[in-house]
């Protein structure tokens, strides 16, 4: 086999621009697939980041009126939707995967109710939360402290804010320690919360827009859990927020929680628990990228398969050419198999030779289109290895018919070859 390959290897060097010519089908084919893949893998992982975040893995399970998130602020308190209990929130954390959960209630403010002084928040998401949210959904901490036990226990009127309501009311000034009116109740700022993420993603559309900033867009308040009945109402059911350990697990862990906290509500109710599965919105998208990206893979292989007649019609050539080696090697007593296993080699060398070089040509490629288009590009080393491959395979099976007419050549016709 090593003396084959070494062969193969005098033999493509002494015809350098022939075989190159015959490895430009195998290049371009390869090259054009490891591009593609490329720029798909990288294209369903933004779609995945961007609905997802970098490594959040939450999930929201929030009541919902049929397709509709369900607002207690228009509709009241749903009948037969009772608050959370200790013992569901345990099922809730025994869930496989599940890494946190938090319980929190939640208000879309759209009337200017949130005062500083003069100044006003023309909207905003007021959260009644206690510190495993914090947790849970990937904030941290920025400035002042979180709540403590106290703070619930002697029902103390202070919350946090996030970046945005801070710049939005206090457009510089230090927060911690200042008082904030929310529906004529003074609140104590104690501390300023922020994304424990480096992840924005890119918004193409209005619809994008919305889903996947939602929350982020609107200034965040988030007061204590035990005041939250001074503003607003009393055993007013609360939505879950999950943690899990990993992306692959959250459709999963959001069904399971969905599952609990709806075996409490009557089956006809038309209020329900829903998880909002944004992986499965993802993989959805992603879906839809593939079925459109596969076309252009097929269309890649065609080059693929020119190359392949491109080396079969080449080593046809060079069995031609090399009639009176086959037949002096077949007159000293070289067997059939071992006339074909050199041929088969050279075709694999060959093809082999093409493969590394159209895949170090597709990086390449998807680099230069990333670069041109901003389409982010990742690549797949599976991919990789499976295009070296079936380039491999190729030039074996393109090389089956010469390598099988210098087998069979007759050693007497072959010497007298001119």
């Amino acid at each position: 086999m090593i003396e084959n390959i070494r062969l193969s290897f005098q033999g493509i060097w002494s015809h350098k621009m022939r075989s190159f010519l015959t490895m430009l089908g195998i290049i371009i084919g390869i090259a054009a697939i490891i591009s593609i893949v490329s720029t798909i893998k990288g294209t369903n992982e933004q779609i995945k980041n961007n609905l997802i975040g970098a490594g959040t893995n939450t999930v929201q399970v929030q009541l919902y009126s049929g397709d509709y998130e369900y607002e207690i602020l228009y509709s009241g308190i749903p009948e037969g939707v009772p608050v959370v209990s200790d013992e569901k929130m345990q099922e809730i954390e025994e869930i496989p995967d599940v890494v946190s959960a938090s319980l929190f209630t939640v208000r879309m403010d759209y009337n200017n109710s949130v005062y500083y002084g003069s100044k006003s928040l023309s909207s905003s998401r007021i959260y009644g939360t206690d510190n495993s949210y914090f947790s849970t959904n990937g904030l941290v901490l920025k400035k002042g402290r979180l709540f403590t036990e106290t703070d619930f226990t002697h029902y103390r009127p202070v919350l946090l804010i996030d970046t945005g309501a801070e710049e939005s009311l206090f457009e510089g000034e230090d927060p911690i320690g200042k008082t904030v009116e929310i529906g004529q109740v003074a609140f104590t700022v104690i501390g300023v919360v922020e994304d424990d993420s480096s992840f924005e993603p890119v918004i193409n559309s209005w619809e994008e827009y919305y889903t996947y900033y939602g929350s982020r867009t609107s200034a965040r308040i988030f007061i204590n859990r035990a005041v939250w009945p001074a503003l607003y109402t009393f055993d007013e059911p609360q939505n879950v927020c999950i943690r899990v350990s990993q992306t692959e697990s959250m459709t999963r862990a959001g069904a399971a929680a969905e599952d609990i906290l709806n075996a409490d509500i009557p089956s006809d109710s038309p209020v329900r628990y829903k998880a909002q599965d944004l992986l499965q919105q993802a993989e959805e998208l992603q879906n839809l990228s593939n079925a459109t990206n596969s076309q252009l893979i097929w269309i890649a292989s065609i080059s693929l398969l020119v190359g392949g007649i491109g080396v079969m019609n080449i080593m046809l050539v060079s069995v031609t050419e090399r009639t009176r080696e086959i037949g002096l090697k077949k007159a000293i007593g070289a067997p059939k198999r071992k006339i074909l296993w050199q041929f088969l080699t050279e075709a694999a060398v060959l093809t082999s030779i093409g493969g590394l070089v159209g895949v170090g040509a597709g990086i390449g490629l998807a680099e230069i289109i990333s670069r041109m288009t901003s389409a982010p590009v990742a690549v797949d080393i599976g991919a990789t290895i499976l295009a070296v491959a079936f380039s491999m395979v190729i030039g074996i099976v393109f090389g089956l018919l010469p390598s099988f007419k210098a087998a069979n050549l007759n050693p007497i016709d072959a010497l007298r070859h001119e």
